[in-house]
Formats: structure tokens, sequence, C-alpha cells
């Protein structure tokens, strides 16, 4: 509907000219009225676009929260800082590399598990390190 409208006041637009004689006003109308429109359509697009943008974030909420064994850390994810999300997404890059190691498609790993095994390689080293320094000395 808002598209025939718009035809419909080009078809107007168009009709005048010879009315109006093709005068710079009568460009300027056009040129005005379009302007105006465009930048108030700019805000009902991103209404709409967050409005969507919501609603996919709560729907992948309730997955997450449904799903037994899926990370809770991405419930409300978006309201991470940019440098928690990047620790997230490094966390998940470790994921992907388990999974492509992995024979078994159907694997299913998780943040939690990364973590630990994270822990665990700290620990056996920081274990090693110290063993290494008591030999020395």
């Amino acid at each position: 509907m808002a598209f025939s409208m718009a035809v419909l006041v080009v078809l107007v637009w168009l009709t005048t000219g010879p009315l109006f004689r093709f005068s710079d006003t009568w460009q300027l109308v056009i040129n005005t009225g379009t302007t105006i429109m465009t930048f108030l359509m700019v805000f009902l697009i991103q209404r709409a676009q967050n409005k969507d943008a919501l609603a996919i974030q709560l729907k992948l909420n309730e997955i997450v929260a449904a799903i037994e064994g899926a990370s809770n850390q991405l419930i409300a994810v978006e309201e991470l800082t940019e440098a928690e999300l990047r620790t997230l997404h490094d966390h998940y890059r470790s994921l992907a590399a388990l999974a492509k190691n992995d024979l078994n498609v159907l694997q299913s790993h998780s943040v939690e598990e990364v973590e630990r095994r994270h822990s665990r390689k700290l620990i056996a080293h920081r274990r090693f390190r110290a063993s290494g320094r008591i030999a020395e000395k």
C-alpha cells in the first residue's frame, strides 16, 4: 500500500510538471518530499529490524535454555561486552577444532568442556614447570 501511494504521488507530481512549467520549485517539491519520506522510513525500518532481532534473540534464548547440555552462557549473549564476545568467540573456535577432530559427527562439545580441558592443561603445565624448577635447584 505504501509503495502504491508513493507511485501515485510521483505520478501526480509528473502530471503537474507542465502546469508549473517544470520549474525549479516544482522539482524542489519532489526532492524535499522524497528526502523527508526517506528520513522517516529509515526510522520505521530500524524499528522493525530491532523488533525482529529481539524476537529472534528470545527464540534462540528459549532454545538454548531448553536443550540439555547447551551452554547457558549464551542466554542474553547480546548483553556482553565486545571483549567478552571475543572471548566467547575464541571458545567456539576451540569447539570447532574439537569437532573437526571427532570421528563421530554426532559428538557434542560445550564451552564448559573447553574451559575444563583448558584448566586441566594449565594445571598440568604448572606442575610440569614446578617439577622442572625443583629439579634445577
